[in-house]
């Protein structure tokens, strides 16, 4: 396992996009989010995708070629085209978008269809915390890898959600980010790679036995036939229906309410056609922002500040964690395996795209 530097890794991923003809402005979006992710420490969204990727346009799934368009338009309303393309981009766009009509109207919800992998949901969220507002994303995802509460086959995605607030410190809004499933896929992947064992309960048999082998546990997520991720809360007995739940409604939002496609109702051959929702809401137009912020702090530093059951381990909000990653790896560096880093060498191979790892 070696370390890169954020420049390194943007570097690799420009050049990779680059060769698949991406028009430069899209990738330079799409990179900036990539190793944002990375920075962060969700290493399952950021570089590690490439070889995903290189399988989606090989396959002709992944129009790295095409562009973003805004197809219906309304005052605080408006739908996004993503031609097929990585969602990274549309997505700034469609969040963007959504924040600029939230300033007019108080609220701004925007829809991409036609789109693909979009990377961590939290990166879009915080923009409109970033801007002062509050924002909430989903997103469908083109896999079937979680079984319902209760199922034996998987039939839902990963399905995640993201929501942020500004704090009084503008660098450190809320930032919650998270699958709706006990855990995201792509982690899964990043274990295969590392060759570690799986934490039981994270993916389940046909049977609803834990798989712990994370190369057997891959594999069969890549199957699809039977078995899978467990939703939020792992089994019935913790809950798992209220991950189930969380699921359907952000199947609902970003699919049905995008017009995108529902994963188990799509044939092999058709294109993926991922869906994204996007939310902003403007503090403003509800009292004074300042006070809103304030009062987010007010949440967040209390429980900051709560006695920990051990020591050693303080009580946390969400975004704590990748605040502290960002800052580790901003300074040594972005951690990539031995077998990720001869993926992107095999792509770079074959898009006669520059080597930089």
């Amino acid at each position: 396992m070696k370390q890169y530097s954020a420049d390194t890794v943007r570097e690799q991923i420009l050049a990779v996009l680059h060769a698949w003809g991406m028009a430069p402005e899209r990738a330079e979006i799409t990179a900036e989010v990539m190793v944002d992710t990375d920075l962060a420490g969700i290493d399952s969204h950021g570089i590690s995708m490439l070889p995903m990727y290189q399988r989606l346009i090989d396959a002709g799934k992944l129009d790295a070629r095409a562009e973003a368009m805004i197809e219906r338009e309304g005052s605080s309303t408006a739908v996004v085209d993503g031609g097929h393309n990585l969602g990274h981009s549309a997505m700034v766009t469609a969040m963007q978008l959504a924040v600029s009509k939230a300033r007019e109207t108080g609220v701004g919800v925007v829809t991409v269809r036609r789109s693909h992998h979009f990377g961590s949901a939290g990166y879009y969220a915080r923009i409109a915390a970033d801007a002062g507002q509050i924002g909430l994303v989903t997103s469908t995802t083109p896999t079937k890898t979680v079984v319902p509460t209760r199922g034996s086959r998987p039939v839902l995605g990963t399905n995640p959600l993201a929501f942020a607030a500004p704090t009084a410190n503008a660098a450190e809004p809320f930032l919650l980010d998270m699958s709706t499933s006990t855990v995201a896929m792509n982690k899964v992947k990043v274990y295969d790679y590392l060759d570690k064992p799986l934490p039981a309960g994270w993916v389940l048999d046909g049977a609803g036995r834990p798989v712990t082998d994370s190369r057997a546990g891959y594999s069969q997520l890549r199957d699809q036939q039977e078995g899978g991720l467990s939703p939020l809360g792992g089994t019935e007995q913790l809950s798992s229906h209220k991950g189930y739940g969380l699921a359907l409604m952000v199947q609902i939002l970003a699919g049905a309410l995008a017009g995108a496609t529902f994963a188990p109702l799509r044939e092999p051959s058709d294109p993926n056609d991922i869906g994204h929702f996007c939310l902003a809401i403007d503090p403003a137009f509800f009292g004074e922002p300042e006070q809103f912020a304030a009062s987010v702090s007010q949440i967040v530093d209390l429980l900051r500040a709560e006695p920990p059951a051990s020591p050693d381990r303080p009580v946390l909000v969400p975004g704590d964690i990748e605040r502290t990653v960002r800052a580790e790896r901003l300074g040594s560096g972005i951690p990539l395996s031995d077998g990720l880093v001869g993926h992107i060498r095999d792509i770079c191979a074959q898009n006669e795209a520059p080597f930089h790892l």
